[in-house]
């Protein structure tokens, strides 16, 4: 049996096991089979931790693939609609910030409940765990709903200053921008800290548990980010319309939603079901905004028609062939 080694020694230690034939770790090590490469470690007396190889060391593609899987999407979206216009990154900020605001209360909410109450309860503390999060939930609607009315004021007040009586921006578009900061900032406070530890050292899955923890977790921030700026189409739009169901469904699938993260790491008992709200609220928000399946098709349409044109033009600067 050998000495121990530190997880700062693994990588040389794999080197000097490649070099003595060890062809077996070494294919273990590449394949990813976790559980006979830990026994196979136990066996040599070496740390079963990684640093930056093997099949959790890729720390850094881990890292960045997981990012833009999380974030991709939101950072298209915001290039796209969003940052060329001063007006909505304020709308922007100013909603991160309301989000924000609901978070801190809620943690005060939790962070009470639990002194309160017998640490030592195991059920208890997972029951507040529940009741934290629920009342998260509602506090980021009611913020939602104060952000709603906040935006109708300097709406209504910019309007009876500008020259035109008019608003530079639709309430449409500040109902898609607010749910986008929503989605953003939610995102980045649920999986900063999965990212970081996405870095390393260790392998994920090494205890038996899931080797899919970090890219399970991008494509669940994702899902967030679209759902954040569905209900923020869909709330405002209610809020305009005086419609109290819409609202309700709204409370209730951000309240399942975030119910459904309880169940990991049975991941597939979580995703696919937050998968699934998230495309019907993103067709319920496609409706509310005026889309329709005709619209698509005449976008379609619009786009081969460009390319058609683009084609003829491209002919019509061609040397004509002599005959």
């Amino acid at each position: 049996m050998g000495m121990p080694i530190g997880p700062g020694q693994l990588d040389g230690a794999y080197l000097e096991w490649e070099e003595r034939g060890l062809c077996e770790l070494g294919q273990m090590w590449e394949q990813g089979v976790v559980t006979s490469y830990t026994e196979l470690c136990r066996e040599h007396g070496l740390s079963p931790l990684v640093t930056g190889r093997g099949p959790g060391g890729h720390g850094a593609a881990v890292f960045f693939g997981c990012t833009f899987v999380a974030f991709g999407p939101a950072l298209a979206l915001f290039l796209f609609t969003v940052a060329r216009d001063p007006l909505r990154v304020i709308i922007l900020v100013a909603g991160s910030f309301f989000w924000l605001v609901s978070v801190l209360l809620s943690s005060l909410v939790w962070f009470i409940s639990v002194h309160l109450s017998n640490r030592d309860d195991a059920a208890l503390q997972y029951g507040l765990l529940i009741f934290g999060a629920a009342v998260s939930v509602l506090l980021q609607e009611a913020f939602r709903f104060a952000y709603y009315k906040l935006l109708k004021k300097a709406k209504e007040g910019l309007a009876m200053i500008s020259e035109d009586g008019r608003f530079p921006i639709s309430i449409q578009q500040m109902a898609y921008v607010s749910g986008l900061s929503f989605g953003i900032i939610s995102g980045v406070f649920s999986v900063i800290n999965i990212l970081a530890d996405s870095i390393g050292p260790g392998i994920v899955g090494i205890h038996g548990d899931s080797p899919h923890y970090f890219i399970t977790s991008a494509f669940l921030t994702m899902a967030i980010v679209f759902l954040h700026t569905f209900w923020g189409v869909i709330f405002f739009d209610a809020c305009e319309k005086r419609r109290l169901w819409p609202l309700g469904l709204i409370v209730g699938s951000h309240l399942v939603t975030s119910g459904l993260t309880f169940l990991n790491p049975w991941y597939e008992g979580s995703l696919v079901p937050i998968y699934g709200i998230t495309l019907s609220m993103g067709v319920w928000a496609f409706v509310t905004a005026g889309g329709s399946l005709r619209n698509i098709q005449k976008c379609l349409a619009c786009c081969k028609r460009q390319d058609s044109d683009q084609v003829m033009v491209y002919s019509t600067l061609q040397v004509p062939t002599e005959e």
